[in-house]
């Protein structure tokens, strides 16, 4: 078994014994270790990456593009690697994993133009004589805190962009499964990028609330549910910090009855299932509109669910692998115990999946409901599991209805043929994300991910043109030249 340390240039070795523990969620057993920050620990990283401010954010934009180019080069010739940890420590299948990487890469893509996203603004003759310009500059120590469900992604979504824009970073990895982490983090300090600028630090709560509340962090950048997203936005902001905090979902698909409904079920297929469900964009509630639809669907998704293929990512031919941890595991379970008793159909019930070989592992069927309400306990919170709910609308109104009524508004997607109904529902629905005949609208990195109302708290997205502008601070300079003529004071409120 390894242990997996901190990142800190310049800090001693942690003590083995204190560390957390880290799981296979394939067999159950325990693969290793990872270190607990201590508050010396949380202020020994802030102080790296303060040192390192100076010199990293004196670079040419440019300088750090060509640092970006190296990256993403290492990052390609290293997915299969990348993809091997993630599994191991996550349990999401092979295919799953260097996925995960291929969408992490892409954001470093768009990082290497930051040279052209940096450039400011001028203007000439604003006034008599007078000139005005802008430019974005750097914030100085910014943090990232990243889920267990994306190890290499989010964070790649986070300190690349962070990093082109001159900014220092500290990573703060789930705990669950941190060694991709750490993988694609070594890469970027391969590609030139100086230790004390990209700094990882391991922990709980205690290395979070460190960040939230240390004097020296600039800005709070988290990916997880909405209750810790709450937390981290209220901490963060009430202790001077820009925060960007993305939080949990409760993604809609609706199905219109012109839809092709072998595509629409398989297209819930994967995105009901995909990484075991344990994605924040993953469509957890279908919505078929009509009895006659919503029949015909069911009788569709039925067998496909029963049909999953489900193993350890070792497996080339598995479709699901395990959920993350044992306690994650009897969460979502208890979720299909909540539906069961609260009066929803349970079509497919994967409580009793065992798998040969791997008994001890954290291993769920798909499950598949029928007759969810609005009122079910499985309907309103996030299970972020393989079980997907089949809410049925009597008519498109009500299926728009019931979206817009929603706490969460993350992403949701919409299937049918009518060009009419999509664009009125691309219009009104009150979704940050919205697909048209496609289930995971995930914005390529060029344009920006967020969500809306309680599924995001701070006012930027994440990556993309929203990443720019999250982490840069804007300046505008007017000036003017003398030009020997002295006009005097003037004591009203300067106009041009």
């Amino acid at each position: 078994m390894g242990f997996i340390d901190h990142k800190i240039p310049g800090r001693s070795p942690t003590t083995e014994g204190s560390g957390t523990p880290v799981f296979n969620p394939a067999t159950g057993e325990q693969s290793g270790s990872v270190a607990t920050a201590t508050q010396a620990d949380v202020d020994a990283a802030v102080a790296a990456a303060k040192a390192a401010f100076p010199e990293w954010s004196g670079m040419t934009p440019m300088r750090r593009a060509r640092v970006m180019f190296k990256y993403k080069q290492l990052l390609e010739d290293n997915a299969d690697r990348i993809a091997q940890a993630i599994s191991a420590e996550h349990g999401k299948t092979h295919a799953d994993a260097l996925g995960e990487v291929q969408r992490g890469l892409e954001v470093v893509e768009f990082a290497c133009g930051i040279a052209q996203m940096l450039k400011g603004e001028y203007s000439r003759e604003v006034g008599p004589s007078i000139d005005s310009f802008a430019s974005r500059e750097a914030l100085g120590v910014c943090a990232g805190i990243t889920p267990f469900n994306f190890p290499a992604m989010v964070p790649l979504w986070m300190f690349p962009m962070a990093l082109a824009c001159g900014n220092t970073f500290i990573l703060k990895p789930s705990e669950r499964d941190p060694s991709a982490s750490v993988l694609v983090v070594e890469l970027a300090h391969q590609a030139g990028v100086p230790e004390g600028a990209l700094v990882v630090l391991h922990g709980g709560k205690s290395a979070v609330d460190g960040l939230l509340t240390h004097p020296d962090v600039a800005a709070i950048s988290f990916v997880g549910s909405t209750p810790i997203a709450e937390y981290v936005y209220a901490t963060g902001t009430a202790h001077g910090k820009r925060v960007q905090a993305l939080g949990g979902a409760k993604n809609h698909m609706v199905i219109l009855p012109d839809a092709d409904l072998e595509q629409a079920a398989d297209a819930l297929m994967g995105a009901g299932y995909g990484s075991a469900g344990e994605r924040c964009m993953a469509v957890s509630v279908a919505v078929p509109v009509g009895e006659e639809t919503a029949d015909r669907l069911v009788e569709k998704l039925a067998p496909r669910v029963r049909a999953l293929k489900i193993g350890p990512s070792t497996d080339s031919e598995a479709e699901m692998g395990p959920l993350v941890t044992k306690q994650h595991l009897d969460k979502v379970s208890g979720y299909i115990d909540a539906g069961v008793k609260e009066g929803a159909d349970l079509v497919v019930d994967g409580r009793g999946f065992r798998l040969q070989g791997y008994e001890n592992g954290y291993f769920l069927g798909g499950t598949l409901f029928d007759r969810v309400t609005p009122e079910m306990t499985i309907y309103k919170e996030e299970i972020f599991g393989p079980v997907l709910s089949v809410l049925r609308a009597g008519s498109y109104e009500e299926a728009v209805t019931l979206i817009n009524k929603h706490e969460y508004g993350n992403g949701t997607a919409i299937f049918t043929r009518d060009g009419d109904a999509a664009r009125d529902f691309v219009a009104r629905i009150q979704v940050g994300m919205v697909g048209v005949n496609v289930p995971i609208p995930v914005p390529v990195a060029y344009h920006s991910f967020g969500g809306w109302k309680r599924s995001i708290f701070g006012s930027h997205g994440i990556y993309g043109p929203e990443g720019v502008h999250f982490y840069t601070k804007l300046k505008t300079v007017t000036s003017r030249w003398p030009t020997g003529i002295r006009a005097g004071a003037a004591f009203n409120f300067p106009t041009m």
